[in-house]
Order: structure tokens, then C-alpha cells, then sequence
């Protein structure tokens, strides 16, 4: 129906013997009529278009955008040459004997033993690489007929060997 309408409006046109009607003859200044709202599906599309445009965010100029990507680049580099800092110092073995002090769960906290014997050597920090225990008991187990109780002997955590940075 649409399209035989649509054709039956094409038919008719303007001949070609005939102007098209002359300009009003301007008035004062300039004044054009106020737009009238037209309702129709090019009307509404304009209208959920406005709408969207309005919730985007604002678009920085582009002086804004170079300064956020020399400030995101500079940063980068930064943390880049912190990171091969750490990669060109060599790690190194650090050889002795540390106590591992107990922690406040009661196990041995051997990651201060490991610093520890890492800064004897002139280091910031280290890890554990060789642990040894021992077994440390009170002089009274060597009494003869004593029966031994619990609290008579604990275990001492040491560390030997330290990867050092």
C-alpha cells in the first residue's frame, strides 16, 4: 500500500515549464518562524540521539590528553627502571647460622633469620634456602631415674644458607 502510494507521488512532479514559487521579499532583520515540532521517526531518532550524547562524559582537549599520556609514561618508565634495578643487582648466598625467632603463633619465624644473616653480609633482605632443627633439652634429662616431662625440650630452628638481594 506504502509503496503504490509512494509511486503514485512520484508520478506527479513539477513540469518543466513551470517555476518554482518566488522567495517572500526579506522583511527588516531576519527573523525565522519558530520550528514546529514534526512527529515522526527521523524526529524521534534526533531525540534519543540528543539524550544519548548528554550522558556521555565530556571529551578532554587534546593539550588534556597529551598531559595524561606523558604523566601514564613517565610513570611506566618509572616503574620500569625500578624493575631492572632490582634485576641487575646479583642475589648472592650467605653462609652461617641464625637463630629463627619464634613467632607469636609459636612457630619459628625464619624469614627474620634469613634477613638477619643476609645483612651480617651487607644485604637489604634474603630466604631461607637450608634450614636445620635441633633438638635443645634442659640439663635436668641427663639426671638419672628423672622421668622426663614435655617441657624439658624444644626444637631450635636455624638458618645456614640465605638467598640474599
Amino acid at each position: 500500500m506504502a509503496a503504490l502510494i509512494w509511486l503514485a507521488a512520484a508520478g506527479t512532479g513539477w513540469s518543466q515549464n513551470v517555476s518554482p514559487p518566488p522567495a517572500p521579499p526579506p522583511s527588516g532583520p531576519e527573523t525565522l518562524p519558530p520550528r514546529e515540532e514534526s512527529p515522526g521517526v527521523f524526529n524521534e531518532m534526533g531525540k534519543m540521539l540528543e539524550k544519548s550524547l548528554s550522558i556521555l562524559p565530556p571529551l578532554k582537549s587534546p593539550s588534556e590528553t597529551l598531559d595524561d599520556l606523558n604523566t601514564r609514561a613517565k610513570e611506566a618508565a618509572k616503574d620500569a627502571g625500578e624493575s631492572l634495578s632490582r634485576l641487575a643487582r646479583p642475589a648472592s648466598v650467605a653462609t652461617g647460622r641464625v637463630k629463627c625467632p619464634p613467632s607469636p603463633n609459636g612457630a619459628s619465624d625464619c624469614k627474620v633469620a634469613a634477613d638477619a644473616l643476609c645483612q651480617a653480609k651487607g644485604f637489604k633482605e634474603g630466604k631461607s634456602l637450608t634450614t636445620d632443627s635441633v633438638e635443645a633439652c634442659s640439663p635436668k634429662v641427663l639426671i638419672p631415674g628423672r622421668a622426663r616431662k614435655p617441657d624439658d625440650c624444644h626444637t631450635d630452628n636455624y638458618v645456614s644458607r640465605a638467598l640474599c638481594q
